[in-house]
């Protein structure tokens, strides 16, 4: 049964059962197992810090206190300091957009708060694709069950993209031939055809061999290139730069089986390569999706059903954002124009170095930045200010909700309206409520309006229902989105986008249409390169001869993100370290061993797992885990560093050097 059908996030509560992409219904049954599941952990009440910051002890107050208190506490700082030293502070805790880009933003917005520049996802990614095809958008999951060779590029299907596996089943069922590209050979790995075990961060290496030796051998296509791209003179030139030899130097795969990746790559057809988003968690994260989302331009792949390649599918929900989230409010602001912007992933530089006006408010919903961001230490730290006001607005007491000087208690997926997005297949979702909000919980559209009516604003805005506000955003000209009503998503609960007609496959490019004034794919060979990160084994010498092991932290199978880490069995699964035989017997460690994995940023106690998932060199630690359940009170972003990638301004969680020690007896 799927509950969540995009990638474990997004909503299906009910609809069309047969339909393979949404399949699975959530039924009373399973709603009673999860309020069992979610009651004994729940926050259920409002409350006010009763200890020091990070103690994590609260006294119990009404919901009018809570809401009077930040209400007073936001106006007298933007008064002192500037509504800008206040920064919301939200992400992916639920791909709703109602609960996560509706009423809040139009709070922020009127409220003249810095805004946030959500990065810590999938900007790198995202800004990779625009570069190669122009749009944020790719072959759908039912088409990989007509696909003749699949290639999982950094893609753990079977733990982050569950709704994809069955079309790849059906599709090696048919004779299909299924190989995954991983530092980590993870449980989709074990069931690969092939498995190539590549260096961190080297993943654009490996598209331009893969280039050097198609172009080489003329498996290019021809006609689609003549026909659809510009510049290609200029790329053949570059790839030459790029031989096996020096590919299998860079990425750790032999240069043998780098030949013959490309060109069964080129030859059987269709070929499809899902893509996912750790590969740009790297200094060079989004080079290397450009790159590898070229390949199917040189094979002309995109003109064929099972063809192509998807990292997100995201640039289809073309929905009317301004209307929901009203961004023109910032005009009746105190500013009377548009806030700075804060990059999400710096944010413990934001909280102890940002300055004019510094941060004094921070409003945490959506997120647990205490667990998930880089640099753990500094946002700790942050954290911990005497002089910072935090609002934290949770469903589970998280380590950044023990930082909160008032703890609001949230309503979950099951129990508020809200309308859902993807970013792995073409639906859009609408749930409504299964089960009644828990003890005093409210959904983030009510605190947000509550929180509004407190302060004081009048705006005729902030008394939308949420049919109102899922009216708005349907109200697009877009034809992916045009003529999809609230009444059909009522109706149906999932809606595919108007991306195709008569339920025909979506070919993007299969005749051009690449988002440029030429409708061209542009090579732009020129900056089209490959340079190691930093912190890689091919990087910085000197960091290298001190922290001689490249961490990666993968999604964990079984939860998301930090999501779930109250869990024994979760933890569990993320206090682990996998480390490679060789490794581990140079520092006499074995499995169930307690190690301290460190840098100059920080340390963490994981447990060692010895079982063949890493090459040398590399280690892996499953993320996220709750700082405060590990005997350090640190998790592996206490090693990550601030450092951003090389385009949209995202974290480089996959380029970070450690060393790893035996710790205690």
């Amino acid at each position: 049964m799927l509950i969540n059908v995009d990638e474990g996030r997004g909503s299906r509560l009910r609809g069309n059962p047969d339909h393979p992409v949404t399949r699975g219904f959530l039924c009373g049954k399973v709603a009673r197992y999860l309020e069992r599941e979610y009651s004994p952990a729940r926050l259920l009440y409002p409350q006010r810090r009763a200890g020091r910051k990070g103690e994590g002890r609260f006294e119990r107050v009404t919901w009018d206190e809570a809401l009077d208190e930040v209400a007073a506490r936001l106006k007298t700082l933007a008064a002192e300091f500037g509504s800008e030293s206040i920064l919301p502070y939200s992400y992916g805790g639920t791909m709703g957009f109602l609960q996560g880009s509706g009423m809040d933003r139009r709070f922020f917005h009127r409220l003249g708060a810095s805004r946030l520049d959500r990065t810590i996802c999938s900007a790198a990614g995202g800004a990779g694709l625009i570069d190669a095809t122009g749009f944020k958008y790719g072959t759908e999951p039912e088409q990989f069950r007509h696909a003749k060779l699949i290639l999982a590029w950094g893609a753990n299907v079977l733990g982050t993209n569950v709704h994809l596996w069955p079309f790849i089943v059906e599709a090696r069922r048919n004779g299909a031939k299924f190989y995954t590209i991983d530092p980590h050979r993870n449980r989709t790995g074990d069931l690969a055809d092939k498995h190539f075990f590549i260096n961190p961060g080297s993943d654009t290496a490996l598209a331009l061999g893969i280039m050097h030796v198609i172009l080489e051998e003329g498996l290019h296509d021809a006609d689609y290139v003549a026909r659809y791209t510009s510049g290609f003179d200029g790329l053949r030139e570059r790839v030459r730069e790029y031989p096996p030899e020096r590919v299998a130097a860079l990425t750790g795969i032999a240069s043998g089986d780098i030949i013959d990746l490309a060109r069964e790559y080129a030859t059987i057809r269709p070929a499809v390569i899902r893509l996912n988003y750790g590969l740009q968690r790297s200094e060079r994260g989004s080079m290397a999706v450009r790159a590898i989302s070229l390949l199917p331009v040189l094979t002309g792949s995109w003109k064929e059903v099972g063809g192509g390649a998807v990292l997100s599918t995201s640039g289809g929900f073309q929905i009317n954002r301004a209307a929901l989230e009203l961004p023109d409010l910032q005009l009746r602001s105190p500013l009377e124009r548009e806030a700075r912007l804060v990059n999400m992933s710096q944010l413990g530089s934001a909280l102890n170095a940002l300055a004019d006006p510094p941060i004094k408010a921070l409003v945490v919903y959506n997120s647990n930045p205490a667990a998930v961001v880089p640099d753990q230490n500094a946002v700790l730290k942050g954290l911990r200010r005497d002089d910072l006001f935090t609002v934290v607005i949770e469903q589970f007491q998280t380590d950044t909700a023990d930082h909160a000087d008032i703890l609001l208690p949230a309503t979950t997926f099951l129990e508020h309206t809200d309308v859902y997005f993807a970013y792995g297949h073409y639906y859009l979702q609408l749930a409504r409520p299964v089960l009644p909000a828990p003890g005093e919980t409210k959904s983030n559209v009510d605190i947000f309006r509550l929180l509004a009516a407190h302060i004081g604003f009048d705006d005729a805005c902030f008394r939308d229902s949420e049919d109102d506000m899922i009216r708005a955003l349907l109200a697009s000209s877009h034809p992916f989105v045009s003529g999809i009503t609230i009444e059909e998503l009522d109706r149906e609960r999932s809606v595919r986008l108007r991306v195709a007609h008569n339920g025909d496959p979506f070919l993007p490019f299969a005749n051009g249409g690449f988002g440029t004034p030429s409708g061209k794919c542009e090579f732009h060979a020129e900056t089209l390169t490959y340079s190691p990160p930093i912190e890689s084994r091919h990087g910085d010498a000197v960091l290298r001869a001190q922290f001689p092991l490249e961490l990666i932290s993968p999604k964990n199978d079984d939860s998301m993100n930090s999501t779930f880490g109250y869990r024994e069995e979760i933890d569990r699964q993320t206090s682990q370290l996998k480390i490679s035989a060789r490794d581990a017997a140079s520092r006499q460690i074995t499995t169930g061993d307690q190690v301290r994995v460190f840098n100059a940023r920080g340390s963490c106690l994981l447990v060692a797992k010895v079982d063949g998932a890493v090459a040398p060199g590399v280690v892996c630690a499953p993320s996220t885990r709750w700082p405060k359940q590990s005997p350090a009170f640190r998790n592996v972003n206490a090693l990550t560093s601030e450092r951003l990638t090389d385009k949209g301004g995202g974290p480089t969680f996959y380029s970070c050097l450690v060393q790893v020690e035996k710790s205690g007896d």
